[in-house]
């Protein structure tokens, strides 16, 4: 579980995050939504430690990482997995060498060790011998399960998304959300999914924290959400008047 307290963050003179707080829970995939500028991707930021919290307090299971020292941190780190917007894989490296990174970067394995753990990895996504293609050989979904396997390849307690689904067409999202959820559940991970696609939202929020202009405004689960009938969230999750009117049709 993670718990954030009050968070605040400000850029120059502006507040970015005003005093967000949120639990997010294991085994289940927590998602930030927002409007550009409602600071979620701050958020997600300040809790894998990319940005420093002005005030405030971060809780990994009960560990404050706000009051630790470099040392301290570096090992909460080690159980975290980050799978970036963009993917972020080396294009001069292969899938095997790109999954493997973390594990070259942080243990002590053999190498016959690391390649069997990257096997499993690269399994678990449904990529088993892809090891020696390169990135600019894979579609846009095969990078993001490259992605996933490497951000699970250190077996992480934690695991951040951000925007996962960019870029992807619905069909491949849909998979690619399926695997975030299986992944989470089958290692009983707190999955932290920072996202403007609603398809997530309501096919795989267990738990939904909605940022506005730097607060906290609703938290939730999907399903809950569908029993909002006004306000900032309202017009946010059904922002045209076409999905509007389709949901008081489905009402009826």
């Amino acid at each position: 579980m993670i718990e954030i307290k009050d968070i605040k963050k400000k850029f120059g003179d502006y507040l970015v995050l005003k005093g967000v707080s949120a639990t997010f829970e294991s085994g289940k995939c927590n998602l930030i939504i927002g409007k550009s500028g409602s600071g979620k991707t701050v958020t997600l930021k300040c809790m894998v430690g990319l940005l420093e919290p002005d005030e405030g307090y971060i809780l990994f299971d009960g560990r404050n990482i706000t009051e630790m020292a470099f040392t301290e941190r570096k090992e909460v780190r080690k159980e975290i997995g980050m799978l970036f917007q963009g993917t972020a894989l080396f294009d001069s490296l292969t899938v095997e060498e790109n999954v493997r990174f973390p594990l070259d970067m942080f243990t002590t394995k053999t190498l016959a060790e690391k390649i069997e753990r990257v096997n499993v990895c690269l399994g678990r996504v449904n990529l088993e011998n892809t090891n020696k293609k390169f990135p600019g050989d894979l579609s846009g979904g095969m990078k993001k399960r490259v992605g996933i396997a490497r951000a699970i390849v250190m077996n992480p307690k934690y695991l951040f998304c951000d925007e996962p689904n960019s870029g992807l067409d619905p069909k491949t999202s849909i998979v690619i959300d399926q695997l975030i959820q299986e992944i989470t559940q089958e290692f009983n991970m707190t999955t932290v999914i920072n996202t403007h696609d609603m398809n997530s939202v309501m096919g795989i929020g267990d738990k939904v924290v909605f940022l506005h202009q730097g607060l906290k405004y609703w938290e939730g689960t999907n399903k809950e959400i569908m029993k909002i009938t006004e306000g900032e969230l309202f017009d946010f999750i059904f922002a045209s008047d076409f999905l509007k009117d389709l949901r008081r049709r489905a009402q009826y």
